[in-house]
């Protein structure tokens, strides 16, 4: 479609490994919706899941709010694309029939039978033939009103800045659904759908790269922490700018946690701009200590202090029963759901993790609680529970272990643990175990589905940094690991500062559907992931992680040396 011809040699390469893999049959879900779209795979080949799903209450099984935030809002507006099945043709020249191994005669679109014993997968593998059987019934009597909800609903989840969830995938499905349900590109919301989502793309002279996302909240209130705690004033003009920005940008709108969240007052950060719906903890988390930092002239300060107390009134207010926090949700645990034939894209739910509570004890060591704290108690003792036998944690949010043992470790000096304890001393161990022979630290995306890659990789600035920040929370600041860590830092800043990062060290998705760590992982087999650095999930190049990590960690080495 973009006028490459089918026998250049990169798509010549795309075409033998596609192939290679088992061809078109073989790809995920949201890959076969996108070529039904197009008329390269047949509607039939995909799942059922009709718009009446949205009457389901919120007690129910398998109701939108049994999802993550970012699933859910695909899933809305997916209700009516999987309904309605639009095409859009494509020039014959465009046609990818040659990447069906048997042709596309031949082609068996049945979704794929579960193996093994009866269990879930098997049920809601028949469950979806049943509600295939009622999609094709002549009538449909709450079908429009049906639709008339859903679109209701993405109406009222559009965001200021045009998006829907801030992120590209709800976004983009949110604007078919609009289209198929007959709203125009003159209609307001799809016309600020499409503005906000051109402000999304990158653009130079030979490419254009659309993100799945931006962090500005994320990166600023990391941002102001690491200059604070390197020894920026807390009254210089620069971080109360930053703060009177994060503290403009606080949440008092409600949004779909109250769901499981009924009595707790809004309060929360979102990661990007605009994202009113959905707050998430780990921002707030940092956000609150960026705030406590800094300090505002005497008239503004009464608005700091209220707002580190609304945000952590809010977080309270979202831990899961088993003491732990999740990003968007409480307790969206509901494992059934990644059995859905519609699951297979990545992860479904929304799980409390490690890094994410860490980050949360944290915030309230900083702020003076301890584990006579209820909240912080039940935090500690989840993150406690999720220790490997090595002494190390696993990494949702960041790669990997070394993200989670460096998010754990200043989490438990700041409640005040004794860190000569033995569980300590051998998440220390591990992390030393790791350092490479250039004294720096890395971990590669593929540790998700090979433990023997657990803290190995080639070394980078952010994950030395989250080692380092383990390190000296643990008292190693002066031991031969920091200094070498430090070294190496030194050694690969630029002239200007910065360090250069082209690996990816954030995480979207692991991949493995359920969003926590898994005590035994499944055999990926040939076809889930294309190589160790792209496995079965997403992964993230935070473009500023390489600068302020590094800063954070060293601000706390100098405090730590300080003191000595």
């Amino acid at each position: 479609m973009a006028g490459h011809s089918p026998d250049s040699e990169p798509l010549q390469k795309a075409r033998d490994f596609i192939l290679s893999k088992g061809g078109i049959p073989k790809v995920r879900v949201f890959t076969k919706i996108w070529l039904a779209l197009f008329g390269q795979w047949d509607w039939k080949g995909t799942p059922n899941m009709p718009p009446e799903m949205i009457f389901l209450p919120s007690w129910a099984p398998f109701n939108i709010y049994e999802f993550a935030s970012w699933a859910r809002a695909t899933i809305v507006p997916m209700l009516i694309i999987l309904t309605h099945r639009p095409y859009c043709p494509v020039p014959e020249s465009a046609d990818i029939d040659e990447l069906y191994p048997g042709g596309r005669e031949g082609t068996d679109y049945r979704l794929p039978k579960p193996t093994g014993g009866f269990g879930w997968a098997k049920t809601l593998h028949w469950t979806d033939k049943l509600v295939g059987l009622y999609q094709r019934l002549p009538v449909h009597p709450l079908r429009g009103r049906a639709e008339r909800k859903i679109m209701q609903w993405v109406l009222e989840h559009q965001e200021a800045d045009g998006s829907w969830a801030g992120i590209q995938p709800p976004w983009v499905y949110s604007l078919i659904a609009l289209h198929t349900m007959g709203y125009g590109p003159e209609h307001e919301v799809v016309n600020k759908g499409f503005q906000g989502f051109e402000a999304f793309a990158l653009e130079d002279d030979d490419k254009c790269n659309v993100q799945a996302c931006i962090s500005p909240v994320w990166d600023t209130c990391i941002a102001q922490l690491a200059l604070l705690e390197s020894g920026v004033a807390p009254d210089d003009p620069m971080v109360q700018s930053s703060a009177r920005w994060l503290m403009d940008k606080q949440i008092f709108a409600g949004g779909d946690w109250q769901v499981r969240a009924k009595d707790t007052r809004p309060g929360g950060w979102s990661f990007e701009f605009d994202n009113l719906a959905y707050p998430d903890i780990d921002d707030a988390s940092i956000v609150v200590m960026a705030l406590d930092r800094v300090r505002l002239p005497k008239a503004e300060e009464p608005r700091r202090a209220d707002s580190i107390q609304r945000g952590v009134e809010w977080m309270a207010g979202m831990q899961c029963k088993n003491g732990g926090w999740a990003a968007f949700d409480k307790d969206n645990n509901k494992k059934y759901l990644t059995k859905i034939p519609f699951s297979d894209f990545g992860e479904t739910l929304d799980p409390p993790s490690v890094d994410v509570t860490a980050h949360l004890l944290e915030m309230y060591g900083r702020l003076g609680y301890t584990r006579e704290e209820q909240a912080v108690d039940r935090g500690f003792e989840y993150v406690i529970g999720e220790q490997e036998e090595n002494g190390s944690w696993f990494g949702r949010w960041g790669v990997n272990y070394v993200y989670g043992a460096g998010a754990v470790l200043p989490a438990l000096e700041a409640i005040g643990e004794d860190m000569s304890q033995p569980y300590i001393r051998r998440a220390v161990d591990w992390i030393v175990a790791h350092q490479n022979k250039d004294g720096g630290w890395g971990e590669s995306c593929g540790s998700y589905v090979d433990p023997t890659l657990r803290g190995v990789g080639p070394s980078t600035a952010s994950q030395t940094a989250w080692a380092l920040l383990g390190l000296v929370a643990a008292g190693e600041h002066g031991c031969q690991a920091t200094h070498q860590g430090l070294l190496y830092l030194a050694e690969t800043q630029q002239e200007d500062g910065a360090w250069d990062e082209p690996y990816f060290t954030g995480t979207g998705f692991p991949g493995y559907g359920v969003g926590e760590r898994l005590k035994t992982l499944p055999d990926y087999g040939e076809t889930s992931y294309q190589g160790l650095d792209m496995p079965a999930g997403f992964m993230i190049n935070y473009h500023l992680y390489r600068n302020y990590w590094p800063l954070l960690a060293l601000g706390r080495y100098s405090q730590a040396a300080a003191r000595q």
